[in-house]
């Protein structure tokens, strides 16, 4: 394998302590943004997640050998946010993450891609993800991508506004190379 080369795969069993120090690291540049009882809440759902059940399938990255970063797929918005409200029955993304170290490398466009790819092949017409204003850069990677606002499926965390995003399976640039 090439040096800097990104490799993307299942997550085993054996990654679950590499995923979890990814999460931290990667989501730990939000605990000085967020008042502390809600950091706790977030950081205590993010290590909860590690460990839930209800997804359907869970990637991990890896660079030169060590796992930096990871994505959780579920098959819907009652699966992911046990919000069956939102009536969002294709695969959504959660806790896409990339150690700090390891950023710039195309990691998180890997992650997408290959969530896009494993939709597509579960026979999706959208993929779909939530996040906020706080999470800019991010923002700036899901619309690079191709995501676009899907507005009705927005939804409030206490005083947050959580924005929807989507991405049209069929005609995203993400997946015509592939």
């Amino acid at each position: 394998m090439p040096e800097n080369a990104v490799v993307i795969r299942g997550a085993e069993p054996t990654d679950r302590e590499a995923t979890r120090e990814v999460l931290l690291d990667a989501y730990g540049q939000y605990e000085l943004e967020l008042p502390e009882p809600a950091w706790i809440q977030y950081k205590e759902s993010i290590l909860e997640a590690v460990d839930g059940a209800a997804t359907k399938a869970r990637l991990v990255a890896v660079l030169n050998g060590e796992v930096v970063g990871s994505v959780f797929l579920f098959d819907s918005s009652e699966a992911a946010y046990g919000r069956p409200e939102l009536d969002i029955q294709s695969p959504i993304i959660r806790l896409l993450a990339v150690s700090k170290k390891a950023r710039g490398f195309g990691v998180a466009t890997e992650l997408i891609r290959a969530s896009a790819k494993l939709a597509r092949d579960w026979g999706a017409d959208t993929l779909h993800l939530h996040t906020s204003d706080m999470m800019d850069s991010a923002v700036r990677l899901y619309e690079r991508l191709g995501f676009e606002r899907a507005f009705d499926k927005d939804l409030i965390n206490g005083e947050t506004l959580v924005k929807s995003y989507r991405l049209q399976l069929k005609e995203a640039p993400l997946l015509q190379a592939q």
